[in-house]
């Protein structure tokens, strides 16, 4: 099975972001890569016109070029990042059914 892109993938995705003190803005612009990372601010800014598919593939490329202290995250959110960051937009698993299930 493999990755389902949904709105609770989405929520989830940006609820970890939440936690390790990152603010994700949907705004328009010209970004090349469909998101542009403010490091300083701790900030992501994604392309809004992107499908909830689009966004949720942004947040995956932008996961492991973030700094996230697994500590400061909560009990859920540490499972879920240990499931998510391995997932690429190119290389989706079985992962998903994996979460699900817990």
């Amino acid at each position: 099975m493999s990755f389902k892109y949904t709105a609770n993938t989405l929520k989830k995705m940006e609820q970890l972001f939440e936690e390790a003190n990152y603010t994700i803005r949907y705004e328009k612009g010209t970004f090349n890569s469909g998101y542009c990372i403010l490091e300083d601010r701790r900030v992501a800014v994604i392309n809004k016109f992107l499908s909830m598919e689009g966004r949720i593939n942004a947040l995956l490329e932008i996961l492991p070029s973030v700094s996230i202290d697994e500590e400061t995250l909560s009990t859920e959110m540490q499972k879920w990042y240990g499931q998510v960051r391995n997932i690429t937009p190119d290389n989706n698993s079985s992962v998903q059914s994996e979460i699900d299930a817990k």
